[in-house]
C-alpha cells in the first residue's frame, strides 16, 4: 500500500496503549498497525507552510514559511513563552484568534517524564499535549482565564521544576522513579504566593500514559528528511510525536509538519 501527501504531527487518542494516526494529504495512516513492520517514506522535496499552504524552500518553527513566522498567531512569541501574552490588554497579531486561543481557560500541570516538569496547555489539548511530549504521567495543577496567568505560573514553577523535556532520556524510557504527584502537586500549592493560589484546581486525577513501543533505543540516532529523503526501517515504537525505528534511529515527525512525503507500507 502507497499513500502520498503533505504530512501533519500524528493525531493522538488516550488508551491502552495511546493510539497513534498520521495525517498524509486527504487520508490519514493507523501508525499503530505499523509497528513491527517495514515501512518506508520519501520526502519528494515539497513542503507547504502549514499556516499559508504556500510552498517554502525551508520550513521554520515545526512547519511555517518565514513570512508566517513573523505574522502568523500560531506562531507567535506566547506560544512558547505563555508569559508574554497580551491577548488580555487587547493586543495581539490577531484578536479574533487569540480569543480562541488565548483568552479561553488554561491549564497549568505537572507530568513525569525522566522528571517532573511543568507545562501550561490550553484545555482542549489535555491529553494531547502531555502524549505529544512524552510523559509517563501527568495531573492538572492550576487553571487560569487566560494564557497569560498561566505562564506567569509557570514562570514561578521554574524556580524549582524544568519547563523543557529531556527528549533523549524520554526515548530511552528513562522515567522517574516514585513520583507521588499528588504530593508534588500538593508541595507546588504550598510554594505558590496567594494571588496565584485561587487559581488550583481541585481536581487530583493522575493520568498514565501507556505508548506502543515494543523496543526502546539503546542509543538516540536523530534522523530526518532534509538530510536523508528516503527513510525505510522496522517501526518499533511511538512515543511523543517520534518514530522509533530499527538500528536506534528517531524520527521526529512534528519537525516535518508540512513535508510532502510518499509512504510505502
Amino acid at each position: 500500500m502507497q499513500l502520498e501527501g503533505t504530512i501533519l504531527k500524528m493525531r493522538t487518542v488516550l488508551a491502552e496503549p495511546v493510539q497513534y494516526t498520521l495525517p498524509i494529504g486527504d487520508s490519514q495512516i493507523n501508525m499503530n498497525d505499523l509497528i513491527g513492520k517495514e515501512m518506508k517514506m520519501t520526502f519528494t522535496g515539497q513542503i507547504n507552510c502549514i499556516s499559508c499552504g504556500k510552498l517554502t524552500k525551508t520550513s521554520f518553527g515545526q512547519g511555517f514559511c518565514y513570512n508566517c513566522l513573523q505574522t502568523a498567531p500560531e506562531a507567535s512569541e506566547s506560544v512558547l513563552r505563555p508569559e508574554l501574552s497580551k491577548s488580555h490588554f487587547g493586543m495581539a497579531r490577531d484578536m479574533e484568534w487569540a480569543e480562541k486561543h488565548d483568552l479561553i481557560n488554561h491549564f497549568v500541570y505537572l507530568a513525569v517524564s525522566s522528571e517532573v516538569k511543568v507545562g501550561v496547555t490550553r484545555m482542549h489539548q489535555i491529553p494531547t499535549r502531555w502524549i505529544d511530549q512524552g510523559a509517563s504521567s501527568a495531573i492538572k495543577l492550576a487553571q487560569t482565564p487566560n494564557r497569560h496567568i498561566a505562564g506567569v505560573i509557570e514562570v514561578f514553577l521554574k524556580n524549582h521544576f524544568t519547563d523543557k523535556t529531556n527528549w533523549r532520556a524520554m526515548l530511552k524510557n528513562e522515567v522517574a522513579q516514585n513520583i507521588d504527584l499528588l504530593e508534588e502537586k500538593r508541595k507546588v500549592i504550598e510554594l505558590l504566593p496567594a494571588e496565584l493560589k485561587k487559581y488550583v484546581d481541585t481536581e487530583n486525577e493522575v493520568t498514565s500514559i501507556q505508548y506502543p513501543v515494543q523496543q526502546f533505543p539503546d542509543k538516540i540516532k536523530s534522523i530526518g528528511f532534509d538530510k536523508i529523503p528516503e527513510i525505510t526501517g522496522t517501526l518499533l515504537g511511538i512515543k511523543g510525536q517520534y518514530l522509533l525505528l530499527d538500528q536506534d534511529r528517531v524520527l521526529n515527525i512534528r519537525k516535518h509538519n508540512g513535508y510532502f512525503l510518499r509512504v510505502e507500507m
